[in-house]
């Protein structure tokens, strides 16, 4: 079984092809702002130097959110848009999922993504990856009382500066662990695929206020 593992919910490209238990190729780029040009680009140049037909491919792995709203459409996008094309199953995993399997060390992994103005998204996992607290958008410093009340042997996960007490990973994600981990997650619809974003956006929070 060929699985495409894709994950464009940063400013980070993370993409690879799994069969069955070997990573044949992987790339792990950051391109910022010139992600939307170059994701397509790039996963297609990976896939043609190991001589991998798009239709080779048996099922497509993709991270949906939480993150950067620009970066989520992109990787729904071109997952859809193969999935629909080329007939081919997906499934979905979130962002905090596939960072919290970065670390094997500690009881509790805690993955990160900066939503600003004091907030994260973020959840709790253990070291089976099972959802102790559940994925959401919470402000920072609730959820460090959270997990220092919990326990001290945890790390947090991510790839941005917070100001933290406490152990800290660097999300470098492990692509055929996160692959072997969910390739079994049942499928969806590509038609009904959508991001999770986990907090409205702006303009739905003025539209709501305005309804209240």
């Amino acid at each position: 079984m060929r699985c495409l593992y894709l994950d464009t919910s940063s400013s980070f490209l993370y993409t690879g092809v799994v069969e069955d238990e070997t990573l044949l190729c992987d790339r792990k780029i950051r391109f910022d702002k010139d992600l939307s040009t170059n994701a397509l680009i790039t996963l297609v140049t990976m896939l043609e130097e190991k001589n991998i037909e798009p239709n080779d491919i048996d099922k497509i792995i993709l991270v949906n959110g939480p993150g950067s709203f620009t970066g989520c459409r992109i990787g729904i996008t071109i997952a859809k848009t193969y999935a629909w094309a080329l007939n081919k199953p997906i499934c979905t995993i979130s962002s905090l999922e596939a960072m919290s399997l970065t670390d094997d060390e500690f009881d509790y992994h805690v993955p990160l993504i900066d939503a600003r103005r004091g907030y994260v998204f973020a959840g709790i996992y253990d070291k089976d990856n099972n959802a102790i607290l559940k994925d959401q958008y919470i402000k920072l410093s609730v959820l460090e009382t959270a997990i220092n009340n919990m326990s001290d042997n945890f790390t947090y996960i991510t790839n941005e500066d917070f100001d933290l007490k406490g152990n800290i990973k660097k999300y470098d994600p492990d692509i055929l662990k996160i692959v072997l981990k969910y390739r079994d997650r049942e499928s969806v619809n590509p038609h009904g695929l959508d991001a999770n974003y986990l907090k409205l956006t702006e303009a739905e929070e003025n539209l709501n206020g305005r309804e209240s």
